[in-house]
């Protein structure tokens, strides 16, 4: 884990009580949106395309045990090509 991780992680437990819901919000190009839904698993899945429909906005709102499961699904989102996470 890097520092960042861990300051993040710990950002995280200081701001919710695990286990928790959490909500990641991601924009990532059309053709990537399947790549976001797959990040978490049993989890709650909103798109909002952008006027262009060239970008779409990914809302997961997701159970999750820890901090741990959070930064895990972010580490694996930043595999995604162009993904911006807001």
């Amino acid at each position: 884990m890097t520092w960042d991780e861990r300051a993040f992680k710990e950002k995280l437990d200081g701001t919710h009580n695990f286990p928790d819901i959490y909500i990641f919000k991601f924009i990532v190009k059309h053709e990537r949106k399947a790549e976001v839904e797959l990040l978490v698993k049993e989890a709650e899945v909103s798109l909002k395309p952008s006027s262009g429909n060239k970008y779409v906005s990914v809302t997961i709102k997701a159970h999750m045990q820890t901090s741990d499961e959070v930064v895990e699904v972010y580490k694996e989102a930043k595999k995604i090509e162009g993904l911006i996470a807001l």
